[in-house]
Protein backbone atom coordinates (compact mmCIF):
# COMPACT_ATOMS: atom_id res chain seq x y z
CA UNK A 1 0.00 0.00 0.00
CA UNK A 2 1.04 3.29 -1.03
CA UNK A 3 -1.07 5.69 1.02
CA UNK A 4 0.99 7.78 3.21
CA UNK A 5 0.03 8.61 6.53
CA UNK A 6 -0.53 11.89 7.73
CA UNK A 7 0.74 12.09 11.14
CA UNK A 8 3.44 9.46 10.80
CA UNK A 9 4.45 10.12 7.61
CA UNK A 10 4.96 6.65 6.37
CA UNK A 11 2.87 4.13 4.47
CA UNK A 12 -0.26 3.10 5.97
CA UNK A 13 -0.34 0.04 7.54
CA UNK A 14 -2.80 -3.33 6.39
CA UNK A 15 -5.25 -2.85 9.47
CA UNK A 16 -6.05 0.90 8.59
CA UNK A 17 -6.26 0.07 4.53
CA UNK A 18 -8.57 -3.09 5.98
CA UNK A 19 -10.79 -0.31 7.93
CA UNK A 20 -11.32 1.74 5.02
CA UNK A 21 -12.01 -0.88 2.66
CA UNK A 22 -14.80 -2.27 5.50
CA UNK A 23 -16.17 0.94 5.08
CA UNK A 24 -16.51 0.96 0.73
CA UNK A 25 -19.67 0.30 -0.55
CA UNK A 26 -18.53 -1.45 -3.70
CA UNK A 27 -17.55 -4.24 -1.23
CA UNK A 28 -19.15 -7.66 -1.83
CA UNK A 29 -21.50 -8.57 1.45
CA UNK A 30 -19.36 -11.90 1.63
CA UNK A 31 -15.91 -9.76 1.43
CA UNK A 32 -17.17 -7.64 3.96
CA UNK A 33 -18.36 -9.94 5.96
CA UNK A 34 -15.09 -11.82 5.89
CA UNK A 35 -13.16 -8.78 6.29
CA UNK A 36 -15.19 -7.58 9.50
CA UNK A 37 -14.38 -11.19 11.18
CA UNK A 38 -10.91 -10.75 10.66
CA UNK A 39 -11.08 -7.26 12.22
CA UNK A 40 -13.07 -7.97 15.30
CA UNK A 41 -10.26 -10.96 15.74
CA UNK A 42 -7.61 -8.32 15.87
CA UNK A 43 -9.83 -6.02 17.91
CA UNK A 44 -10.17 -8.70 21.10
CA UNK A 45 -6.63 -10.64 19.98
CA UNK A 46 -4.12 -7.63 20.18
CA UNK A 47 -4.09 -4.95 22.62
CA UNK A 48 -4.45 -1.69 21.95
CA UNK A 49 -1.47 0.61 22.87
CA UNK A 50 -0.90 2.60 25.03
CA UNK A 51 0.74 5.29 23.17
CA UNK A 52 2.07 5.85 20.26
CA UNK A 53 4.81 8.82 20.55
CA UNK A 54 7.91 8.85 22.47
CA UNK A 55 7.25 12.34 24.24
CA UNK A 56 6.34 12.31 27.66
CA UNK A 57 6.02 16.05 27.66
CA UNK A 58 2.75 17.89 28.62
CA UNK A 59 0.38 17.49 26.35
CA UNK A 60 1.77 14.98 24.90
CA UNK A 61 -1.26 13.30 23.97
CA UNK A 62 -2.52 15.90 21.59
CA UNK A 63 0.61 15.22 19.48
CA UNK A 64 -0.10 13.74 16.50
CA UNK A 65 1.01 10.26 16.44
CA UNK A 66 4.35 9.33 14.98
CA UNK A 67 4.42 5.73 16.26
CA UNK A 68 3.70 2.58 13.56
CA UNK A 69 2.78 -0.87 14.90
CA UNK A 70 4.99 -3.87 13.96
CA UNK A 71 3.55 -7.41 14.21
CA UNK A 72 6.62 -9.37 15.95
CA UNK A 73 7.89 -12.77 14.17
CA UNK A 74 6.87 -14.58 17.20
CA UNK A 75 3.20 -13.88 16.68
CA UNK A 76 2.53 -16.76 14.21
CA UNK A 77 -1.50 -16.30 14.37
CA UNK A 78 -1.64 -12.34 13.76
CA UNK A 79 0.99 -12.66 11.02
CA UNK A 80 -1.31 -15.19 9.64
CA UNK A 81 -4.75 -13.34 10.28
CA UNK A 82 -3.00 -10.30 8.41
CA UNK A 83 -2.11 -12.60 5.42
CA UNK A 84 -5.88 -12.85 5.53
CA UNK A 85 -6.93 -9.49 5.83
CA UNK A 86 -3.79 -8.98 2.78
CA UNK A 87 -5.37 -11.39 0.62
CA UNK A 88 -9.16 -9.67 0.82
CA UNK A 89 -7.64 -6.06 0.51
CA UNK A 90 -5.43 -7.41 -2.98
CA UNK A 91 -9.10 -8.32 -4.20
CA UNK A 92 -9.92 -5.06 -4.32
CA UNK A 93 -6.62 -3.63 -5.84
CA UNK A 94 -4.89 -2.68 -2.55
CA UNK A 95 -1.09 -4.18 -3.07
CA UNK A 96 0.35 -5.56 0.46
CA UNK A 97 3.97 -6.10 1.42
CA UNK A 98 5.16 -7.59 4.34
CA UNK A 99 8.07 -5.28 5.82
CA UNK A 100 10.79 -6.71 8.12
CA UNK A 101 13.03 -4.51 10.29
CA UNK A 102 15.29 -5.51 13.35
CA UNK A 103 15.10 -2.15 13.91
CA UNK A 104 12.27 -0.96 13.88
CA UNK A 105 12.83 3.01 15.39
CA UNK A 106 12.21 4.41 19.05
CA UNK A 107 10.22 2.03 20.77
CA UNK A 108 7.46 3.38 22.69
CA UNK A 109 5.24 0.27 23.33
CA UNK A 110 5.43 -2.93 23.60
CA UNK A 111 3.95 -6.54 24.27
CA UNK A 112 3.82 -10.35 23.58
CA UNK A 113 2.19 -9.40 19.87
CA UNK A 114 3.78 -6.31 18.34
CA UNK A 115 5.76 -3.18 18.76
CA UNK A 116 5.05 0.27 18.33
CA UNK A 117 8.00 2.46 17.50
CA UNK A 118 8.47 5.95 16.25
CA UNK A 119 11.11 5.18 13.08
CA UNK A 120 14.51 5.77 12.86
CA UNK A 121 15.51 7.92 9.03
CA UNK A 122 16.51 4.40 7.87
CA UNK A 123 13.47 1.91 8.60
CA UNK A 124 11.99 0.05 5.67
CA UNK A 125 8.71 2.22 6.02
Amino acid sequence: MDAVDEDSQVRRGALHAAYALRDDATMSETDRGELEALLRWFENHLPTPERFNRTRSKGHYRRAPKGISWVRDTAKEHIEKMREIAEVLARYGNRVEMLKESRPGYVVYEDAFQVVAEPFAESAT
